[in-house]
């Protein structure tokens, strides 16, 4: 997007759970890659990913626990509506991805949440009452996850679809296109 200082972006995160039915406890975030995706896809996907994030400066870790992430998206909607969805979508990747912090534990979410500058008080609110956000999440699920099977999922100007991690030039030609 640096690449484009003439435009003005404009980015919209939305829920989607890879797994819905996940336990809330969570669970050992390799051990649930190697099921869904099979021992050797992840054997195959490590190195890459953690070039990719090499290449950004971050620590990319396959360890920690995944499981129900139905708590954090509805924390990141309420982060839009505060206009701290991007600082806090980037705080719960590290925690994520490079920390090894379960982003379903409440604890790390309401930390996530003050890091960002969010009222830690509110967000705790958030999080502990189950049906705050609930139906704007389950709303926006349904609107925009129809025809997404995996994430990174990325809608560019309402219409063009890109599945998967996608390196910088893939963005710049649709950007380009897009612009055209």
């Amino acid at each position: 997007m640096r690449k484009f200082p003439q435009v003005q972006f404009e980015v919209n995160w939305r829920p989607f759970q890879l797994q819905p039915d996940a336990p809330k406890e969570g669970r050992s975030k390799l051990e649930m890659y190697q099921e869904k995706f099979g021992a050797e896809r992840v054997r195959m996907m490590v190195p890459r990913l953690t070039q990719a994030f090499d290449n950004v400066g971050v620590k990319f870790s396959m360890g920690g626990k995944t499981g129900n992430t139905f708590d954090s998206h509805r924390l990141i909607y309420w982060a839009g509506t505060k206009g701290k969805q991007d600082e806090l979508m980037e705080e719960l990747f590290l925690n994520y991805f490079s920390q090894e912090k379960y982003i379903g534990d409440p604890q790390v979410l309401e930390q996530a949440a003050e890091k960002v500058g969010l009222d830690p008080q509110e967000a705790a609110s958030v999080i502990s009452n189950p049906q705050a956000f609930a139906k704007e999440v389950e709303a926006e699920r349904k609107k925009f996850g129809r025809s997404v099977s995996g994430v990174p999922f990325f809608i560019i100007n309402g219409e063009e679809g890109l599945s998967g991690a996608q390196p910088p030039e893939v963005f710049e030609q649709v950007f380009r296109e897009v612009l055209d």
